[in-house]
């Protein structure tokens, strides 16, 4: 990102006219309006830094400026895109609003998850149920049927689903 916002400056370099129009071109995009990786927000500035340099005519520079972005991102992307981050599930589970769900589902999580984080609590049916949403990573990824039987004993079988992640969905 600091070379990113670096290029943009060297770009601007003073020209007001030019400044305004990169302000007003990230004004264009909306960052509020869904939750964005931060891959996704540095993909943008480097396609508004590519632009900028091609526009003001700097062709070769936003040629090799893009060739080099592509190779650390694809040497990131290789690096940190490992086969963990696709053991991580997400489990969905609806619960009746007066269990202790931290205690009756801690025992089954801590006995089949190797991880297990509690993303978001949310109320359902009228406020009768709520649903919980984990990040988890099953010890035995053979055995989610056993896990989510015994998930349903507990929930007194009420919806669970259990699948991949959205942001490892590809």
């Amino acid at each position: 990102m600091p070379a990113v916002t670096q290029t943009v400056i060297m770009m601007v370099n003073g020209n007001i006219g030019t400044g305004l129009a990169v302000a007003g071109a990230f004004s264009f995009v909306r960052f509020r309006s869904q939750q964005y990786k931060a891959e996704d927000i540095l993909l943008i500035f480097v396609a508004v830094a590519i632009g900028l340099a091609c526009s003001i005519g700097y062709l070769g520079f936003a040629a090799l400026f893009t060739l080099i972005v592509l190779a650390v991102l694809a040497l990131f992307h290789s690096l940190f895109s490992s086969s963990l981050s696709s053991a991580h599930k997400e489990l969905r589970i609806t619960v009746p609003e007066g269990m202790d769900y931290e205690s009756e589902l801690g025992e089954v999580l801590a006995a089949h998850a190797s991880y297990c984080e509690l993303l978001s609590v949310k109320t359902t049916n009228m406020g009768s149920l709520f649903r919980l949403t984990y990040d988890i990573v099953l010890r035995d990824p053979a055995n989610s049927r056993g896990f989510i039987n015994e998930l349903r004993v507990r929930n007194s079988n009420l919806e669970i689903s259990l699948g991949i992640l959205p942001e490892n969905i590809q």
